[in-house]
């Protein structure tokens, strides 16, 4: 046999080298898968979402009311009123005669009551104080006599005199108003008689049991030694 007879076809070795290719991808294949199985779960999965376009836009601010325009009322015209009419019905007389009034009942007479008032008494107006009584001077009687003191400018001038005070007394023996009856003659003497009556007392005087006010013309005699 000669070696050209054993030899296979020519076409043969690139189908056998088809099939071992086949073979080794898919054992590539399948490497890779087992590499790809171990890697995935430790891969976290990843979300994705799309926002509309009307969520990214702001909204629209709401849109101002027009105004309304405000239409001028018109002018009300006063109402005319129509003239008044005098209308006069002229009156017809009545065909039958009018009744006769009823004579009147008489009056009867009023009857008045006097009635009496009594006329209200008079006021009488109050009782006018009785005048103070007048005292002699002997009947007088101080409780506090009245300091008789000559002025030091007097002794020195020689001034001497007597008093007349005319006082009035009250019901509890204090003289209530002093005057000069009759003057010494010298001012400093009859100052000096007013002052000393003024802080003097006196013994109340009384009529039927009652005190009184008496007036009194008490002298005070100023004398230089």
């Amino acid at each position: 046999m000669s070696p050209s007879a054993s030899l296979p076809p020519l076409t043969r070795p690139p189908a056998a080298l088809g099939v071992l290719a086949l073979h080794g991808a898919l054992l590539v294949l399948l490497l890779q898968a087992e590499t790809v199985r171990q890697v995935l779960p430790e891969v976290l999965p990843v979300s994705v979402s799309l926002l509309a376009a009307a969520e990214l836009a702001p909204a629209p601010p709401p849109a101002r009311p027009l105004p309304v325009p405000v239409r001028p009322a018109a002018p009300t015209m006063p109402m005319l009123l129509p003239p008044a009419l005098d209308v006069r019905v002229p009156t017809v007389p009545a065909s039958t005669p009018a009744p006769e009034p009823a004579p009147a009942l008489a009056a009867a007479p009023a009857v008045v009551v006097a009635v009496a008032v009594a006329a209200p008494a008079p006021s009488l107006p109050p009782p006018a104080p009785a005048e103070p009584r007048q005292m002699p001077p002997g009947a007088i009687s101080y409780r506090v006599p009245p300091a008789i003191a000559v002025p030091l400018a007097s002794r020195r001038l020689r001034e001497s005199g007597t008093v007349w005070l005319r006082v009035h007394v009250d019901r509890q023996g204090l003289p209530v108003q002093i005057s000069v009856h009759k003057t010494s003659g010298h001012p400093r003497l009859d100052e000096q008689a007013l002052a000393a009556m003024q802080a003097a007392r006196f013994v109340p005087q009384t009529e039927s049991g009652t005190p009184i006010d008496w007036i009194v013309i008490a002298p005070l005699a100023y004398d230089i030694d």
